[in-house]
């Protein structure tokens, strides 16, 4: 389940990366948004298996671990950091390494509490 999932996200990324290309000395857009996304996805996916699907054992690892897992990609985030500081865009690139981890804890986050909230609404 988790091969399977992680196939179908790192395609999705791939795809992301062929739709909006990053030109070289160019900012990583396309990974940062990839990262948000799939980070905030993370936080709601966590939220509704931990309260709403509970009986469901392989969706945690097929979606969070594989799908999620394929999707989101630190590997291409610290290979963009390095290619911006060898390209001379050392400021660019310390942005960069900055805001994915706040950004993307920051998703989570949010997307957490949003999908606690309405999970909350529902059940009253």
């Amino acid at each position: 389940m988790i091969a399977l999932g992680g196939a179908i996200g790192a395609t999705a990324r791939y795809a992301a990366a062929l739709r909006w290309p990053t030109a070289p000395g160019a900012f990583p857009w396309t990974v940062l948004l990839v990262n948000i996304t799939g980070c905030a996805v993370m936080g709601a996916l966590m939220v509704l298996i931990a309260e709403v699907w509970t009986g469901q054992r392989l969706l945690r690892p097929f979606l969070g671990t594989g799908v999620l897992g394929g999707y989101t990609t630190f590997s291409t985030y610290a290979a963009d950091f390095h290619r911006l500081v060898d390209t001379r865009h050392a400021a660019a690139g310390l942005i960069y390494l900055a805001a994915t981890p706040i950004l993307a804890l920051t998703a989570t986050w949010i997307a957490a509490t949003l999908t606690h909230t309405f999970i909350d609404r529902r059940t009253r």
